[in-house]
């Protein structure tokens, strides 16, 4: 792995400097702030605005959009000839196609964080800068996992001296993530601390530490604890045991967890020109009609009289249609991305972690029979119930999907499939986890497109070109069925 120059700068307190050019017309999650210099000469305050900046523009961009295609979120179209959301649909995810993303996670984020946390551990100390780095590094790499498997990991962050980093065993990493972030939450409760994160960091932005307890930090832990029962919940397939085990001891902790929509881990985006939703931003101009809602969740949602597709969706004479992967180009007949992921003139937030998120792992574990304060049935209606107010359904509207759709029933295992589906709406344009749910269960049922280039949707993505040429460590997967150490057969 080359040693990138990564050249960052934060946002102006409430305006998001976003770069929308990209080298090809796909890679929209290039580095959205740019100033002369470099992190390590930049305030910390600055660099935590960049990197938090980074998180959310990478989680609304390429990986967003390789798991929307690929778990039947988002259908290929277009108005001409064929294109790459067309061919990332049929399973065609080349090495090349991914270098952006990759050193999007590396040249930038993480390298960030790393920064950030160098910078909080030199005199004066600063660990609660320390802290929220360390739990964002977590959250990067639990990502990256996911998407690649074995990864660089404890010598990714010593590239000025080794070109060449090893590849660490993916579970091996995620072993250590949950050591990453337990440190993160013990810098993040320090009594003391010479700086403090504020409205500089764009996800949880405003007072870190307040008379009550609670300001950002609260935020931060809820996330963090939130992040290590995701991470329990993947052990689900290949350790049942220690999936449980793991849960029901971080429970009866008395950890803190998400408790509301507004401690959902997510970046909110606005309306100036620069400052969109990247989502927007792909969904607009020459790029309209590259992307449309896929006929397996649409038709999921229509024969439940979803509540959520006025937000999810546009309309075509009042109905929404959904592409089915391999159709003929067409995108005019077909319902668009709407405004739950775009926003409103791109002012939209792009979600990572969400309250919804925390009832439906909760909900799947204590189905597994992990041991919590409340029921499976109840963390399912609490996740159904986050997810429709965060799209804007009314109360009656929640009360007559809920009605309807909102009890569990049958075996185990056919109330596990009831958990994933509705978490899979719930899960709309996220990025990754919907990908993970299905390589972890097998939920919901998806078909191969008619024109896929292989037989199986893939189970991780290919290393990068620029990698495998630059590293010799790096050694390219057979092909795109290489499975991630959780996701067994």
């Amino acid at each position: 792995m080359k040693k990138y120059k990564y050249i960052s700068i934060a946002l102006l307190a409430a305006t998001l400097l976003f770069s929308s050019s990209c080298k090809k017309y796909l890679d929209v999650n290039t580095d959205p702030n740019n100033i002369i210099g470099t992190p390590e000469n930049a305030p910390i305050a600055q660099i935590l605005s960049s990197a938090t900046v980074n998180i959310g523009f990478m989680a609304g961009s390429d990986a967003s959009r390789y798991t929307a295609l690929l778990i039947q979120h988002f259908s290929g179209q277009s108005t001409g000839a064929l294109n790459q959301t067309q061919q990332y649909e049929q399973y065609l995810i080349s090495p090349t196609d991914v270098n952006n993303m990759w050193s999007s996670f590396y040249a930038t984020t993480i390298n960030d964080l790393d920064v950030i946390i160098a910078k909080a551990n030199t005199a004066p100390l600063s660990p609660h800068y320390a802290g929220v780095a360390e739990i964002l590094k977590a959250y990067t790499y639990q990502n990256m996992v996911d998407i690649w498997g074995d990864i660089p990991y404890s010598q990714a962050d010593k590239t000025v001296g080794n070109l060449n980093p090893a590849y660490d065993d993916d579970a091996a990493i995620y072993t250590d993530l949950i050591k990453l972030i337990d440190k993160g939450i013990t810098d993040i409760n320090a009594a003391t601390s010479a700086l403090s994160p504020g409205t500089n960091s764009t996800i949880y932005p405003g007072t870190f530490v307040n008379a009550t307890n609670t300001g950002s930090r609260l935020n931060w832990i809820k996330f963090a604890n939130t992040l290590k029962l995701r991470i329990y919940l993947h052990y689900s397939k290949v350790n049942p045991s220690f999936s449980t085990t793991q849960i029901n001891a971080l429970v009866a902790s008395g950890a803190q967890f998400m408790t509301s929509n507004t401690d959902s881990f997510l970046m909110n985006f606005f309306t100036t020109a620069g400052a969109r939703n990247p989502i927007y931003q792909f969904e607009t101009g020459s790029r309209a009609n590259y992307l449309v809602a896929n006929a397996k969740l649409v038709n999921l949602m229509n024969s439940k009289a979803d509540p959520r597709r006025p937000t999810y969706f546009t309309a075509i004479g009042g109905n929404y249609i959904g592409a089915v992967g391999g159709a003929p180009s067409n995108a005019a007949i077909y319902s668009h991305i709407g405004t739950y992921l775009t926003g409103v003139v791109g002012a939209g937030p792009v979600r990572m972690l969400t309250f919804a998120e925390y009832n439906f792992i909760m909900a799947e574990a204590v189905l597994r029979g992990a041991t919590a304060p409340g029921t499976a049935q109840a963390y399912y209606t609490a996740g159904i119930t986050a997810s429709l107010t965060d799209a804007g359904v009314t109360a009656t509207g929640i009360t007559t999907y809920l009605a309807a759709n909102g009890v569990l029933a049958g075996t185990p295992a056919q109330q596990i499939e009831q958990v994933i589906t509705e978490k899979y709406v719930a899960s709309y344009g996220q990025i990754v986890e919907p990908w993970t749910d299905y390589r972890r269960t097998g939920f919901p049922a998806l078909s191969v497109p008619s024109n896929a280039l292989v037989p199986t949707l893939p189970r991780s993505l290919y290393y990068p070109q620029s990698e495998i040429d630059a590293n010799t460590s790096a050694k390219q997967k057979a092909g795109l069925d290489a499975r991630t150490f959780w996701d067994i057969p």
